[in-house]
Formats: structure tokens, C-alpha cells, sequence
């Protein structure tokens, strides 16, 4: 659960540190005094979007730290190398550039990451739910949560996108003969064109490096000429290897008088072989120098010839030769196309099978689920003085489709007489916070998310209505810890812990603060809620009943 939570400069939140405690946690104050920051703060340490508006004007970050107790086990701190501690500590920090640093037990994590566990810790259900609700294309998801038949949705969703993937290779198979024509036209051209020019892999490279040679065949001669002549020497010069070997000799005769020349003679001793050796080479280099403008020529001409190829079909020559392997194949499937595509579509005729099999069971287990919502949710109801609603999940049977073959509305009727209708239409705002609260109590039993949060879900709601929301959040409490934001003083009147959040000015600033209410607190901050601004010896005299009941 929830039992700390620590915020600095969001909003009008210079600094506060807020305690929750099990049971049912109430939040009131006047409208505007902040109590949506303190939902917003909560939402930011769950991973949701958090944004530099946020941050308090002057300062330069904002941020949220918070304690939970009693945490469990989750496989998210393993799978993400987060050390698992039952006190969890969440810390985030937003900056004026948008940089989110976000933190775990200390290790960091992406926003993306900490989302995946904020979800496992709270659920947040505000007067957005509302739309939600309304809107049929959630309402297939919302029963397939409470139905709990993610393996019948695996194996149904494994069998579809097997059709959708020969449907797609179907689809793709087939074209009209006018349009066939023209490709394999297209591609016959292709294949005679690259197969004409009779490429081998590496070829372009090998011919680059030889027109290189080629183009500058002149200077490499003149080149090694002199270098076979510093090395040689010439008609009036000695060369390296011609000094190098009158030193050797020299040396070996100063090495018969002393021992002291003798390692220099081994020395210039090698150093002679080693010139004669590269002189050789560079000899033969030059005498194996052949060249002539029409190798050149015909050299350009290969070249031009593979350019132009490789604007059409690929960068070097193994990719035009992997692209005529592929223009290949896509001939022969097309000449071949119409036995191919019987094939698949016997495939196909299979797999749909196996498909609508699939997916008549997922419906069947939608509609046990259907009935045992609908049951719970009339219950739920009941509970909130709503005895006579009627409640249906109305099925329409469709294709194949990604999420089964059904689509599912829920349809309600307000009053005695009246036909079942879509939600939308018949529930006023007061009686859809009530159902939207029924729906989420009965989804809430179905995961083990410990902390509910209900944000002004109670809007429209008054009188014995009201009443009966309050005690409905108050049984909920008794197993979840719940926190809510509200404006109904029977709300307030039943929580274990009431936090009043206020807002006042100081030096021409405005701040915000949390306090938790004792009894006398509590009596007032009712008092206001009942009677407004002004509070006379009966408001306070009706808050203290409203206590004492």
C-alpha cells in the first residue's frame, strides 16, 4: 500500500509530506485548493507523462518521492535487476529541459519501465472512466479482464494471424493477367539483362584496382626505374646495395684484427641482402609492368557496363547477383502463381478452421463471463440503491476478426418498464458514477493491486445515493487500501484518515498543504462541506451526527 508520499515544487506544492494509512483515505478542500496535484504527483511516481509545466514557478526541478509497504514479490523487480524490497521507494525527478530521472530501490529506471510496475501497485480511476464506459469499443476489453481468458485469447490470436498471413500471401499471389504479364515481362527483361553481362562476384572491385594501375601505369615505371637505380645504381652512381657490400667488405677485413667489428659486419651484412632482396623485387615488378590503351579501354567499358547495373539492382556485383536470384524465383512463383495459390488456399480453408474453432470457444467463455458480470454487477448495484437497473452485455457475432469473432456493448435500463439501451444513453451522470464505481469494484477483486485511487468519482451523485457510494468505498477498504477525492461530506464522513488539502497565500506566493484532520478538524472541515463558507452550531452539530452515525 501507499504510506508515504513526499512532494517538492509541483505546481503550488512548494514542499509536503503526506502519510496514508490502510482503510479508506479521504481527501477534501475547496475547489482549486490542489487536490488534483496530489493525483497528479501520485500518477508521475506510477510512470505516467509528466511535464515541465508542472514544476513550481522559480524552481529549477520538481519532485516525487514515494513509500510503499507491504509490496510483493513481483517477477518486475527480477526481470528488470531491481533488488525487491517489501518497503519500496519510488523517486522521480522532472527538470525544466523534460529530462525524467526516475528511480526504484535506488537503481534507475526508464519512465517506460516504471510504469509496468506503477500498474501492479495502484489503479487510479477518475471521472475519465466515465468515457471510457461509455464508449463500446472498450467494453469487449473490460469483459475479457473480468473473464480472466487470456489463454483462450493466446491460442485464438496464434490461430489468427495464421490466416491473416496466408490471406495476406493470397492476396499477394494473386493479380490480373494483364498485370501479370506486365511483371513477368519485366522481369524476363531483368534476368536476360544482369545474366548477359555475366558478373562474377568481386569483379567490379578487382577492375577498379587494375584501371587505377592502368591510369597511372606511366608514373609507377619512372617510379621503380629510380628505385632499382638508387638501389643498383646507374653508369655514374653507385647504388645502396653496391656501397653496402664495399662496407661489408671493408668490415670483414677490420673484424680478422679485432673481435669488436664483428657484430657490425653481420649487421651491414644484412642489411645488404635485405636491399639486394628489395631490388630484385622491384626489378621484376618493373619487367612484369605491362599495360596498353586498349586493356584500358576495354577495362572502362566492363565498368560502364556494371555501373549501369548497379543503378538498377544493387551497390556492388554480389548484390545484382542476389537480386537475379530473386527476380528468379518471384518468375517462377508468378508462372506458377495459380498452383501456388490453390495450395495455400487449402492452407487457408485449415487454418480457419482451427480459427473459428478458436474462437467459438473464446466466445463461449465471454459469454459465462458475461452472465456472471452482469449478475455481480446488478448486485454491486443493488448495494448502491440502484435495485431495479437491468444490466446486459449484448453480443453481435462478426468475422474473424483480431479480437475474436464478437463484439460485445453493454446495455442497461434505469427503470422499471423501460428497454435495455446502450449505457450511453439512459444513464444519467449520477447513476453512471455509480455503475462506474460497481464496474470497478467487481474488476478491482480480479488482480492484486493493493491501492485504489477514486478521483471525484462521486460527481453527480447527493442524498441517499451518496450515502450509499460512501459505505460501498468503505467496504471496498476493508480489503484495498482506497484513497479518495471528493466533495460529499458522506464520503468524508465514513473515511478512516481525512486529509485536508488547503491553499493560502504568503509574500505574494500561493501555497498548498496537506494536513491531517483530528476529530475537531474533521467536525469543521464537514461542516464547511455541508454549509459552505458559513458555519453556524447546526452544521457542525449535523457533521458531528454524520461522525457519530
Amino acid at each position: 500500500m501507499l504510506s508515504l508520499l513526499h512532494i517538492e515544487n509541483i505546481a503550488v506544492i512548494e514542499q509536503s509530506d503526506i502519510s496514508f494509512d490502510k482503510g479508506f483515505n479521504v481527501l477534501t478542500g475547496e475547489t482549486g485548493a490542489g487536490k488534483s496535484i496530489v493525483i497528479d504527483a501520485i500518477s508521475a511516481i506510477l510512470g505516467e507523462r509528466a511535464y515541465r509545466d508542472m514544476i513550481r514557478t522559480g524552481a529549477s526541478k520538481a519532485s516525487v518521492r514515494a513509500v510503499f509497504t507491504d509490496v510483493p514479490e513481483l517477477p518486475w523487480f527480477q526481470e528488470n535487476g531491481v533488488e525487491y524490497d517489501p518497503e519500496t521507494i519510488i523517486q522521480r525527478e522532472i527538470y525544466l529541459d523534460g529530462k525524467n530521472v526516475c528511480r526504484v530501490n535506488g537503481a534507475l529506471v526508464t519512465v517506460s519501465i516504471l510504469r509496468k510496475l506503477g500498474i501492479q501497485l495502484i489503479n487510479i480511476h477518475g471521472q475519465h472512466d466515465s468515457a471510457s464506459l461509455f464508449d463500446e469499443n472498450n467494453h469487449l476489453q473490460f469483459l475479457d479482464d473480468f473473464a480472466d481468458n487470456k489463454i483462450q485469447q493466446q491460442d485464438y490470436v496464434q490461430k489468427y494471424e495464421a490466416v491473416a498471413a496466408l490471406r495476406r500471401e493470397i492476396d499477394r499471389m494473386t493479380m490480373d493477367e494483364a498485370e501479370k504479364l506486365r511483371r513477368m515481362e519485366t522481369l524476363r527483361y531483368q534476368i536476360e539483362e544482369i545474366s548477359k553481362a555475366d558478373l562474377e562476384t568481386g569483379e567490379d572491385d578487382i577492375l577498379e584496382e587494375r584501371r587505377k594501375l592502368l591510369q597511372n601505369a606511366e608514373k609507377l615505371s619512372d617510379g621503380m626505374d629510380a628505385a632499382v637505380e638508387c638501389l643498383y645504381g646507374g653508369d655514374d652512381t653507385d647504388g645502396a646495395a653496391s656501397l653496402l657490400a664495399q662496407a661489408e667488405r671493408e668490415l670483414t677485413r677490420l673484424s680478422r684484427f679485432t673481435d669488436a667489428f664483428q657484430h657490425l659486419h653481420e649487421r651491414v651484412s644484412d642489411l645488404m641482402y635485405q636491399v639486394q632482396d628489395v631490388a630484385e623485387e622491384v626489378r621484376d615488378a618493373r619487367n612484369g609492368l605491362s599495360y596498353s590503351a586498349d586493356e584500358l579501354e576495354q577495362i572502362e567499358g566492363r565498368l560502364d557496363v556494371i555501373h549501369r547495373l548497379h543503378r538498377k539492382y544493387g551497390a556492388t556485383c554480389a548484390d545484382i547477383l542476389v537480386y537475379l536470384e530473386q527476380a528468379k524465383a518471384e518468375l517462377d512463383e508468378i508462372e506458377f502463381a495459380d498452383d501456388h495459390v490453390e495450395r495455400l488456399k487449402s492452407k487457408l480453408a485449415k487454418s480457419e478452421k482451427a480459427a473459428w474453432e478458436s474462437a467459438l470457444a473464446l466466445r463461449e467463455s465471454r459469454k459465462v463471463a458475461a452472465d456472471e458480470l452482469a449478475e455481480r454487477i446488478l448486485t454491486e448495484l443493488a448495494q448502491l440503491d440502484m435495485p431495479k437497473v437491468q444490466f446486459s452485455c449484448q453480443f453481435t457475432e462478426l468475422e474473424l476478426t483480431a479480437n475474436g469473432a464478437d463484439s460485445v456493448a453493454f446495455y442497461m435500463s434505469a427503470n422499471v418498464g423501460e428497454a435495455l439501451k446502450p449505457m450511453s444513453k439512459v444513464a444519467s451522470g449520477g447513476e453512471l458514477a455509480r455503475i462506474m464505481l460497481a464496474m470497478k469494484n467487481v474488476l478491482a477483486e480480479q488482480d492484486q493491486v493493493a491501492t485504489l485511487i477514486f478521483d471525484e468519482v462521486d460527481t453527480g451523485v447527493s442524498g441517499r445515493a451518496a450515502q450509499k457510494v460512501a459505505e460501498k468505498l468503505r467496504s471496498v477498504s476493508r480489503s484495498k487500501q482506497v484513497l479518495c477525492v471528493t466533495h460529499l461530506p458522506q464520503l468524508a464522513a465514513l473515511a478512516t484518515t481525512h486529509l485536508l488539502i488547503a491553499k493560502e497565500e504568503r509574500a505574494g506566493r500561493t501555497y498548498t498543504t496537506v494536513t491531517p484532520l483530528d476529530i475537531e478538524g474533521r467536525k469543521r472541515e464537514l461542516a464547511r462541506i455541508i454549509g459552505g463558507a458559513l458555519i453556524t452550531e447546526n452544521t457542525l452539530k449535523s457533521a458531528e451526527e454524520m461522525l457519530d452515525t
